[in-house]
């Protein structure tokens, strides 16, 4: 396509930044209470963006993996994190389990995907490498997210209906089993309802950043169906790999069901 690519001035982002002035107005007529959180938010965003901006030239910029795979192991380590915060319950190791599932998962459909689908040369190449890690680590922290907190939410809620079944001669996978496949079903759903109505009812950001760019749809459209692919294979093993992890942790070798170790926390984040 020869579609010409349409530069934005910093005057075109402020005129932009008066469309926030709609929803201030609302949360005052309405008397909401969300006007300061709004600009708040948006100033937030902006200059963060702005930021990620610079650092991602300086990064495009390089030529060796060890600073690309450093930042990656940073962008997993905040992922971590933040799939952990919006839980309601944790256990001990739970941050650590967190980190290891979502590392591994990203970095293995990241790299697979580089390496044997894309065929990037350099494998490492910032421009590619960076963006698709970022999307798949922000889709798959929320598959963490949910299919944690919702086995956690299993266990402190059937806990009485599983140490009757240990009790009874069951195993601490046959006991737990139901938990885990509906956990894994809510981590997944996410993903699943997104591929089901794409290009139907929505555009993906990457998609639609393509075709800005001037590349061709479909063209354009090959890469993201590559990025809803891995997505979906990140998420899959991302919180198989929590869910057992967690499962270890929560039911010992003796086929016990370690209530203490579980514990609700006040104030987590939504």
């Amino acid at each position: 396509m020869n579609s010409q690519y349409i530069d934005l001035d910093n005057w075109q982002l402020a005129v932009a930044a008066l469309l926030i002035l709609l929803n201030v107005a609302i949360s005052l007529w309405l008397r909401l209470g969300l006007a300061r959180s709004l600009l708040v938010a948006s100033v937030r965003m902006a200059v963060q963006l702005l930021l990620v901006g610079f650092i991602l030239e300086w990064i495009f910029a390089l030529s060796t993996p060890l600073p690309v795979v450093g930042i990656g192991l940073v962008m997993a380590a905040l992922a971590s994190v933040s799939a952990v915060r919006r839980t309601r319950r944790r256990f001990p190791g739970i941050y650590w389990n967190s980190l290891l599932s979502i590392l591994g998962a990203a970095f293995l459909v990241t790299g697979a995907a580089l390496a044997g689908i894309i065929n990037v040369h350099p494998w490492f190449a910032p421009q590619y490498a960076i963006p698709l890690l970022g999307m798949v680590l922000g889709n798959l922290l929320t598959g963490v997210s949910l299919s944690l907190d919702r086995f956690m939410q299993g266990v402190a809620r059937e806990s009485g209906l599983i140490e009757s079944d240990l009790a009874l001669g069951a195993t601490r996978w046959e006991a737990a089993r139901p938990l885990i496949g509906d956990a894994l079903r809510t981590g997944m759903i996410p993903t699943i309802n997104a591929m089901m109505v794409m290009g139907v009812v929505s555009l993906p950001g990457m998609m639609t950043g393509q075709m800005l760019a001037g590349a061709a749809p479909t063209a354009a459209v090959r890469y993201q169906i590559v990025i809803m692919f891995m997505i979906a294979a990140a998420t899959t093993l991302g919180t198989l790999a929590v869910i057992l992890l967690a499962f270890r942790t929560l039911f010992n070798r003796q086929h016990q069901l370690c209530r203490t170790r579980l514990k609700t926390i006040e104030g987590t984040q939504g």
